[in-house]
């Protein structure tokens, strides 16, 4: 049997149809598989963008929060300090003139030296003046909380400007204060600050104060976590630390390490924990945002370095390096 020419020309002509078929539909699926992971990375920043609004939107919650108490607070206590000042006065006046009555009256009645002697005067004298000074540094040391406080949840925090750290790590480790206290299932979290000489840093204080915030409160839970797992005895026996530690490396560059003495982290986890959407903890207890973001303003907002060392049960230390001057200010 011998094929026509027309038949081999047909036969010719589906086979290349067949081909280009074959090709376009090769290349569709490769479009809809590069479509595909377009969409599916589209859906993942989407996502991300979403939880970093909302972990901002709780540092802006927060900030809020914070600013409102502060006012609220500041209030009375320039009040009470304010008139602190008059009663320490009036009440010199008060001693001097009982000084002056018992010069010119050095032998008072027997019902005056019995008063005398029931409210111990003498001591009264003595230890009045120290109360109020006392009270003065009390009222001095609040309103100086409340100014770093607002300073924390002030409105221009996310600009460069010249910071000095150690006050962000001691305003959020004031916000953290209630978890490091003893409870009746553990004892307390001894805090252990190490600080160095800082020179004023540029950078952002409220991105920065969010850092301190997430890498603390993750140090915290490790703790926590750790304690469940122990008896009161062994808690008390071996405490739970937390170390936190400034400095200066090579006049360019601060430093702080923020450390926990607890279980520590495997190497396989350590690799991931920077990642968008990694966590070990439960369902509702972490987005696995914190530390991505974290990551996100100290490299890429401040052109700095975090790192993570750990090893399981030889705790964990999280390294933050910033630059003292920033060439992220110039650009925004």
């Amino acid at each position: 049997y011998i094929t026509k020419p027309f038949q081999k020309e047909e036969v010719i002509a589906r086979v290349k149809t067949h081909i280009k078929l074959s090709r376009l539909t090769q290349t569709l699926e490769e479009q809809i598989a590069h479509r595909t992971q377009e969409l599916s990375q589209s859906l993942d920043d989407l996502h991300q963008t979403q939880l970093q609004l909302v972990q901002s939107e709780k540092m802006s919650s927060l900030g809020q929060l914070v600013a409102g108490v502060a006012h609220e607070i500041n209030n009375p206590v320039n009040f009470i300090h304010g008139n602190l000042s008059h009663v320490k006065n009036y009440v010199q006046e008060i001693l001097d003139f009982v000084e002056l009555y018992q010069t010119h009256y050095p032998e008072p009645v027997a019902d005056i030296r019995a008063a005398a002697e029931e409210i111990d005067l003498e001591f009264l004298q003595e230890d009045l003046d120290k109360i109020i000074d006392s009270m003065q540094l009390g009222t001095d040391r609040i309103r100086q909380i409340v100014l770093s406080l607002r300073n924390f949840s002030r409105g221009d925090a996310s600009e460069f400007k010249a910071v000095d750290i150690h006050d962000g790590i001691d305003i959020t480790l004031m916000i953290l204060q209630h978890r490091l206290k003893a409870r009746p299932e553990h004892p307390e979290i001894e805090l252990i600050r190490d600080y160095g000489e800082l020179p004023l840093v540029e950078c952002c204080s409220s991105p920065i104060n969010q850092v301190f915030m997430n890498i603390l409160a993750n140090a915290i839970d490790a703790l926590e976590e750790w304690n469940t797992q122990r008896t009161l005895e062994e808690s008390k026996a071996n405490p739970s630390q937390l170390t936190v530690r400034t400095s200066v490396i090579e006049n360019q560059w601060i430093q702080i390490t923020i450390a926990d003495n607890g279980l520590g982290i495997s190497e396989t986890v350590r690799q991931q924990i920077f990642q968008p959407f990694f966590t070990t903890k439960p369902i509702g207890k972490g987005t696995g945002m914190g530390l991505s973001i974290s990551h996100q303003i100290i490299v890429e907002k401040h052109g700095g370095k975090l790192d993570c060392f750990s090893q399981p049960g030889q705790g964990t230390e999280f390294l933050i390096q910033i630059p003292i001057v920033s060439e992220r200010a110039e650009e925004t």
